[in-house]
């Protein structure tokens, strides 16, 4: 038998507010962050850091902490040579903090006012000679890398390891003719670890960092050339707050013993 027109009625207007009802739970669900029932859910947030190459298993490390600390936060990193990364800064790449692996390309950015405050020298780094692990070229020292047929790679005299190469063949007369010159100090690792050179001039911390994969080999000459790497949060940084609490957690004694386990000197 066909339902009356009053009910039929009634039926569309309980479907027609059961819908408003469902679509007012949704709405709610997007204001309260997708959490539903209120203003419980942790807000999300985005810190972004610059950083030398040579820093990306420490900071990797601090990021844990640093997350686990701040609910809803999550680090972003842009790992490079220090160079381009000043470069990029000054032309307006967004970013909260840069962390330099010299002077140098830090006051590139201070210099055109990208820099907010004095930087904070957080740590120091020296040189070593990284090798096969079965070392075919007998590499000890050195003046071995200058010997004639030995194919060194270094890292370009712009970036921060390379820097400290040159520095180094100043001070003692060795003079090194690679045959590549690499963007940053991790490239220049790969090719040590490939095989495609026999030694290559890098930071003590990345032959820490490559384990077995290459052999380290310490030279008193690396004092000529220590590096300071000093941190800065960066002029209208989109989390000015976290980035101070980030080179708060760099500069901290948690911070410190994660960069002196990595090879890092304490400044």
């Amino acid at each position: 038998m066909p339902r009356p027109r009053g009910a039929r009625t009634q039926v569309i207007g309980a479907a027609i507010a059961a819908v408003g009802l469902l679509a007012a739970a949704a709405c709610g669900q997007v204001e309260d962050g997708g959490q539903g029932g209120g203003s419980g859910g942790a807000e999300t947030r985005t810190l972004t850091v610059f950083a030398a190459a040579s820093l990306t298993e420490s900071f990797t490390t601090l990021k844990k902490r640093f997350e686990t600390d701040n609910p809803g936060v999550t680090v972003e990193f842009n790992f490079g040579g220090s160079s381009e990364l000043a470069q990029q800064i000054n032309e307006g790449a967004p970013a909260d903090v840069f962390a330099s692996a010299n002077p140098a390309n830090m006051d590139l950015v201070a210099d055109e006012g990208d820099a907010e405050g004095e930087p904070t020298v957080f740590a120091q780094n020296t040189l070593e000679i990284a090798v096969p692990p079965d070392n075919p070229a007998d590499i000890q020292e050195l003046d071995d890398l200058a010997a004639e047929n030995t194919k060194v790679a270094l890292c370009a005299a712009e970036v921060p390891c390379g820097s400290a190469a040159e520095k180094v063949m100043a001070e003692t007369g060795v003079e090194i003719t690679p045959v590549t010159e690499e963007e940053d100090v991790k490239a220049a690792m790969t090719k040590v670890e490939l095989g495609e050179v026999d030694a290559a001039l890098v930071y003590k911390t990345d032959v820490i960092a490559a384990g077995d994969k290459v052999k380290g080999i310490a030279f008193p000459e690396s004092e000529h050339a220590v590096n300071d790497y000093p941190i800065a949060p960066l002029k209208d940084a989109p989390e000015a707050d976290l980035a101070a609490e980030w080179i708060a957690l760099t500069t901290s004694d948690t911070g410190t013993k994660v960069l002196t386990d990595a090879g890092f000197r304490a400044p």
